[in-house]
């Protein structure tokens, strides 16, 4: 389960589109072989941008891979998470507000009703006050996660670099 955070920062930074056209390709090929996919709210944040992830994906990755979150099994992990958040009183309640807003709950509820990986960058923090980290709420819920490049080396993707023409 891809986080929008997967796509944004490869695009911003280490991934480029113009210096790692690989990455891109191998996410479309991941996908279309049932390794990778991420859900509908995590594309919405991504289309909220008007740049060229947006449009790479409209253009490119199949909607199949950001799938719908009008489940039960995943409403029911998703309010589950909502309830253990606003009972953590190490959170203030603008993290709490954000959590129950953006994507991630439902990203999580999602690798939870599905029994599978959260990818995100991400970082566990135990003191963390005004934001619900991912790997948090991960933890708690007992839901394995992974970055990125963990993710790379487990699907054993490589980026071969080739003499320009």
């Amino acid at each position: 389960m891809l986080d929008a955070n997967v796509f944004i920062e490869a695009k911003r930074r280490y991934y480029a589109f113009d210096l790692c056209p690989g990455y891109w390709e191998c996410l479309v090929w991941y996908h279309n072989g049932a390794c990778i996919l991420s859900i509908d709210r995590v594309r919405e944040e991504i289309e909220r941008g008007d740049d060229q992830l947006k449009e790479w994906v409209r253009a490119t990755m199949p909607e199949s891979c950001f799938a719908s979150c009008d489940d039960a099994e995943v409403i029911e992990q998703y309010s589950q998470m909502q309830l253990w958040a606003r009972q953590q009183g190490q959170f203030t309640e603008s993290a709490k507000a954000e959590f129950a807003d953006k994507a991630d709950a439902w990203l999580i509820a999602y690798a939870k009703a599905k029994q599978f990986v959260l990818v995100t960058h991400e970082v566990l923090d135990r003191q963390i006050r005004k934001k619900i980290p991912m790997p948090n709420v991960c933890e708690a819920f007992d839901v394995p996660y992974v970055d990125t490049f963990a993710m790379l080396r487990d699907l054993e993707a490589q980026f071969n670099w080739r003499q320009p023409a």
